[in-house]
């Protein structure tokens, strides 16, 4: 037979079988009880004028596919047949279609009998555990195929968040036979997925997304640090006066000053020179939410540095949210005017307006969105003179 034929082959019945079985179909039907078989693949045959220009090809054709059936083979698909009558051949019986009959068969056929036993025995022992989850095994099979080798790890680790909700404990800190915190690290979002059909709703926090998994199931989370410098030497803390320290511990200081500078490069953040009453925080980035448990910062006055591009002024925003009074430093038309040569591009502007910025700092935002000064015009903190940046400091801290 030719190969551009385009009839069915054994080949492609398998085939077809076999996407069958990649998609979960098969393995799926045995728990959501749908009813899969018979199966009937897509089927391409020739037609009577095959037959006449082609009439050795479909009888190998006819011969190699009954010799690929489960008349033949024992198992596989059946061959269903009907009569054309040709007016120069006469009568000839030719396949019409075929059919896998049986779930068996279609395993037989693509040779998955070992992993189909796996997966009756992997879902058994979930099921014995956890009876809520047959859904899941109905919808995923593979996946559960894919971990097969981890099955009974993955069955402890559910128990365990099942009899321990909310633990408030590391990974590493919990004890699960043949469990290590690098085996839960690397399957996090398989754990999600049946975590959140195994537990009761009071032990899973949905304002967090699978991806944090130790906040979604009550665990305990690496602490968020925080660094800042003590700008005036009468207000370090036992002599120290470059500190990183826990924000939780930050939230609790209360320290005797009257202003706080806020920045984000860690360069202008030790650069900042002495200045009476004040200390300075750097690094944080769009993780300047992690200040909002410091209550003693609202009644300080504070100044925030950013770049000077649309990023930089959704960061402001922000955090206004939490301290309406904020200040801007540096962040004007001026400086950014005075250092023309020193401009950058923005990757992607901020595309969203603000609500929270005084007239001249939207107004700058504003001409930076619209290209006023230039394509994606940016000025970084870093870049602006250290000169321009001490007098305004000077006339920031005597004003």
């Amino acid at each position: 037979m030719k190969p551009d034929a385009g009839w069915t082959t054994p080949a492609d019945i398998r085939a077809d079988v076999q996407r069958l079985w990649d998609r979960g179909t098969i393995l799926g039907a045995r728990r959501s009880g749908t009813a899969v078989f018979p199966y009937a693949p897509r089927f391409r045959r020739p037609d009577t004028r095959d037959l006449a220009d082609r009439f050795d090809d479909v009888r190998k054709w006819i011969r190699a596919l009954e010799h690929g059936s489960k008349a033949a083979q024992g198992h596989g698909y059946d061959i269903e047949w009907t009569e054309i009558n040709h007016r120069q051949l006469g009568r000839n019986r030719v396949p019409a279609r075929v059919a896998v009959p049986t779930e068996a068969d279609a395993i037989r056929l693509i040779g998955k009998g070992q992993e189909a036993k796996r997966f009756s025995a992997l879902a058994d022992a979930m099921l014995t555990h956890f009876p809520v989850l047959s859904d899941w095994l109905s919808r995923h099979p593979m996946t559960a195929l894919e971990h097969a080798a981890d099955w009974d790890r993955i069955i402890a680790i559910l128990a365990w968040f099942r009899d321990h909700p909310r633990a408030g404990l590391y990974l590493r800190q919990l004890d699960i036979a043949g469990v290590d915190s690098k085996f839960i690290e690397a399957r996090k979002g398989l754990l999600s997925d049946l975590l959140d059909r195994v537990l009761p709703p009071e032990a899973v926090d949905p304002q967090f997304p699978p991806r944090l998994f130790e906040q979604r199931y009550g665990l305990a989370t690496k602490p968020v640090l925080l660094r800042f410098r003590a700008l005036d030497p009468a207000i370090r803390i036992s002599g120290l006066s470059d500190l990183t320290i826990r924000a939780d511990e930050f939230a609790r200081l209360d320290l005797p000053l009257r202003r706080v500078f806020i920045t984000e490069n860690e360069i202008n953040g030790l650069a900042f020179s002495e200045t009476p009453d004040a200390i300075v925080i750097f690094g944080l980035g769009y993780g300047l939410d992690r200040l909002a448990e410091a209550e003693w910062l609202r009644t300080k006055s504070i100044c925030y540095w950013g770049d000077i591009d649309t990023h930089g002024f959704a960061i402001l925003d922000r955090l206004r949210a939490t301290f309406p009074h904020v200040q801007s430093f540096l962040m004007d038309r001026a400086t950014l005017l005075a250092h023309r040569p020193l401009w950058g591009h923005e990757q992607d502007p901020f595309p969203l307006p603000l609500q929270r910025l005084t007239e001249p700092e939207n107004a700058l935002f504003e001409e930076l969105k619209a290209g006023l000064h230039g394509d994606r015009v940016r000025l970084e903190q870093e870049r602006i003179s250290f000169g321009w940046f001490t007098h305004k400091l000077e006339a920031l801290a005597t004003g």
